[in-house]
């Protein structure tokens, strides 16, 4: 019988080696400087560009040296990566810090409380808010998710349970219109709608089109989704006596609850910040407006580029005040959809 040494203690690195980690992050942080201070490159980038490629180098060089060929190029790839991964982060974090600086001190009670209908963007802060744009955003939503949802979960059970002759042509639909621009969308509700048919703005006409963007956001995730189901629980199913959509209806669907919940809040993020079909469809109201098939409707995509355009120093606190809104509202949908996707798909 053979015995395998198994060791005590998960390996972790030595005073000698975190020491030497250390001068190499320092030498490349004074190599940054350096380079800055005697090239022509300036600013918070060149330092982190120089960065990256000092603490390369030198990782590489001494791992070469102290344990050869083999050790510096891991050393050159586990830096590489890390580099892209620093790089993939430091955009998002920059965007974040930005909105809270510019946004905050546009941030009050009244904001949440009042409408645009007697105030202009250029007015002092204390006047006017979006409530307009805020009711006029979940109210779009809303109306996105009614239509779009038994849709896509529809079109995500023809291609994983019916699997009809149309699978094919249906899937490869679903994908083209996961890569159609928004204003596309937008043009064709316009053009095939509004101008021959309602001839007015409204909530309703934007709704329209923030579906088409949200159906293949749902079509694709629930498919994977149901993708994910054991053909156990099906075949039992039908063991059991039960029909095809008795089977989907009563076993597959509620296993895979958790997943489709997150395909739909998926598609709900994935429209939250749309402004060109609002734009060309909903009028941008500036009073809440109840009634979301007559009349304009305001948004916070609209608040916030009706804002910016107005260019004074009021009206742009108020697009960032708008904009941390609405990144407030993305982010708490991508974490709820995170924890969701986080959980088994079945019970």
């Amino acid at each position: 019988m053979t015995m395998t040494a198994t060791p005590s203690k998960p390996w972790a690195a030595s005073a000698k080696d975190r020491a030497i980690d250390g001068a190499i992050f320092v030498g490349s942080l004074l190599s940054s400087y350096l380079l800055v201070f005697l090239t022509a490159l300036k600013g918070k980038l060149a330092y982190f560009v120089c960065f990256f490629i000092a603490y390369a180098i030198f990782t590489t060089v001494f791992k070469g040296i102290q344990r050869g060929n083999a050790a510096a190029k891991d050393a050159l790839v586990n830096s590489l990566v890390a580099i892209g991964a620093i790089v993939t982060v430091i955009p998002a974090a920059s965007i974040l810090l930005t909105v809270l600086q510019k946004g905050l001190p546009g941030i009050s009670f009244s904001l949440f409380t009042n409408d645009m209908s007697l105030a202009t963007p250029t007015d002092p802060l204390s006047n006017g808010g979006l409530l307009h744009a805020i009711t006029g955003t979940l109210t779009l939503m809303v109306l996105a998710l009614i239509m779009s949802v038994p849709i896509g979960i529809l079109t995500a059970l023809y291609l994983t349970e019916i699997k009809g002759r149309f699978t094919g042509p249906i899937r490869f639909l679903v994908q083209a219109m996961s890569g159609v621009p928004s204003i596309v969308a937008g043009l064709f509700i316009l053009s095939a709608i509004l101008y021959p048919i309602t001839k007015g703005y409204s909530g309703f006409m934007g709704a329209l089109a923030l579906t088409i963007l949200m159906i293949p956001t749902i079509a694709r995730t629930s498919e994977e989704v149901l993708n994910l189901i054991p053909n156990d629980l099906r075949e039992a199913g039908t063991a059991l006596g039960g029909t095809q959509w008795r089977t989907v209806a009563m076993i597959v669907l509620p296993a895979a609850r958790s997943g489709l919940v997150t395909a739909v809040i998926l598609g709900v993020a994935r429209i939250a910040g749309e402004t060109a079909p609002i734009l060309l469809l909903t009028g941008g109201g500036d009073k809440v407006n109840p009634n979301a098939f007559t009349g304009p409707m305001g948004s916070l995509p609209y608040y916030i580029w009706k804002s910016f355009n107005a260019g004074s120093p009021e009206a742009i606190t108020r697009a960032w005040a708008g904009l941390l809104v609405l990144v407030g509202l993305v982010l708490i949908l991508f974490t709820t959809a995170r924890f969701l996707g986080s959980r088994k798909v079945s019970k």
